[in-house]
């Protein structure tokens, strides 16, 4: 048996056979999915809720939020179709440029609406000090009639009763107390309504009206008072996504206005690094290991994409992402060759190639942050001289005057 539930989504609640018969229909419907109407103010950045239409179908779009970067941004969907008869999604919006151009609207167009919302605000806070002053004088009369109650409980006492006599005492006490804490409390919070409704608030009340950018960009102000100052404006916005987005606004007094945007950007266009870092990583890699970049970055205070300091592996990342030569790439294009191709070469060990380096014999360079090299072929005539002085036990010798030689060259230029 099917039963229809007002204001579910998806419009049915089944039963079946086997179901007890106290579980007859109660008015809710387990799914907890209630019609998107139009819907009060609440908590949340999104400023259009409840007050968002789909371009396309007609129907209200209801929210969803995503985080990034820590923060909430809403997304204004149209799935009412999609929830009862199963049909794809009819537009997925981001609402952040959204919200964005309503700010900017609002603060565009609200001049000549400033008298209106400080009159529409303080008739508001006049009926609602009204209300409150109504029910705290029916608490004080009631504390009152209940004081006099216990007043005639105890005169009417035979006085021979002493013990029902101090009792109905002590409860006449205890009324007259209720009864005093209630006309205090009733004075109190009259006064403070005489201080929030007297002139100087309501001229202050004006001046924020008046500067309502301010208002609206103080971080104080709350994200519920921005959307009750929406709604104060605004009556609907029908939004259409197709190579952008498109608002149609109609305000409270009838007007109308439209606005194109264009697309957002994804989330991987989002987390994208900049071109100029990337073309500094292409010029920094004929000269340093990606580690060596990345401090060298970071003391320019510059961040990657997601906002994060380089690292070795952030920068590896961008090098292949943009298909830029790594630098053991650009110098093996130099003609460099690796220590096991030196080895082979020349004939001789690993350590030899590294203790030729260590004494400036062969030039090295390092091509990665394990101190891995690439060498730079001698020239055959010192080659020869090393290997002669090697069969004849003189190799050290002549590398340490090698060495000094070298280094006494590099002094002098």
């Amino acid at each position: 048996m099917a039963y229809y539930i007002k204001g579910c989504a998806c419009r049915l609640y089944f039963l079946g056979k086997t179901r007890r018969k106290s579980s007859a229909p109660s008015g809710k419907c387990p799914c907890k999915r209630m019609r998107p109407e139009k819907e009060s103010a609440q908590g949340g950045p999104a400023l259009l809720q409840g007050l968002v239409i789909c371009g396309v179908c007609g129907l209200r779009m209801t929210i969803r939020y995503h985080t990034r970067n820590g923060r909430r941004i809403p997304d204004y969907v149209c799935q009412r179709q999609g929830i009862e008869h199963s049909k794809p999604t009819c537009q997925h919006i981001n609402g952040e440029p959204v919200d964005e151009a309503i700010g900017s609207l609002l603060i565009e167009s609200v001049s000549p609406l400033a008298l209106e919302v400080a009159i529409s605000v303080q008739d508001e806070l006049k009926s609602r000090a009204e209300e409150v002053d109504r029910l705290r004088k029916q608490q004080v009369e009631r504390a009152r009639y209940e004081a006099d109650l216990a007043r005639r409980r105890y005169m009417q006492v035979d006085p021979e009763n002493r013990l029902v006599a101090d009792t109905l005492e002590a409860e006449w006490n205890k009324k007259l107390r209720v009864l005093t804490e209630a006309q205090d409390e009733y004075k109190r919070q009259c006064e403070a309504d005489r201080m929030i409704l007297n002139s100087d608030e309501r001229g202050r009340i004006m001046s924020l009206a008046t500067d309502f950018p301010r208002l609206w960009h103080d971080p104080k102000t709350q994200d519920r008072e921005k959307k009750r100052m929406v709604r104060l404006l605004l009556e609907d916005v029908t939004l259409v996504k197709n190579s952008g987005i498109t608002m149609h606004i109609r305000f409270k007094g009838g007007t109308s206005k439209t606005i194109n945007l264009s697309a957002p950007m994804n989330a991987w266009q989002l987390r994208e690094t900049s071109k100029g870092i990337v073309s500094q990583i292409d010029r920094l890699l004929d000269q340093y290991t990606d580690g060596e970049i990345a401090d060298v970055l970071n003391d320019k205070n510059s961040v990657s994409g997601t906002g994060r300091s380089f690292s070795a592996r952030i920068v590896a990342g961008i090098r292949r992402t943009y298909g830029i030569k790594s630098r053991f790439e650009r110098l093996r294009e130099q003609k460099l060759f690796t220590i096991s191709e030196i080895s082979d070469s020349l004939k001789i060990s690993k350590a030899t190639v590294k203790y030729w380096a260590k004494n400036n014999i062969l030039k090295s360079y390092k091509y990665n942050d394990k101190n891995e090299r690439l060498y730079q072929r001698p020239g055959q005539e010192l080659i020869n001289k090393l290997r002669d002085e090697k069969r004849q036990g003189r190799s050290k010798h002549l590398i340490k005057l090698l060495s000094n030689r070298i280094n006494e060259v590099q002094y002098e230029v």
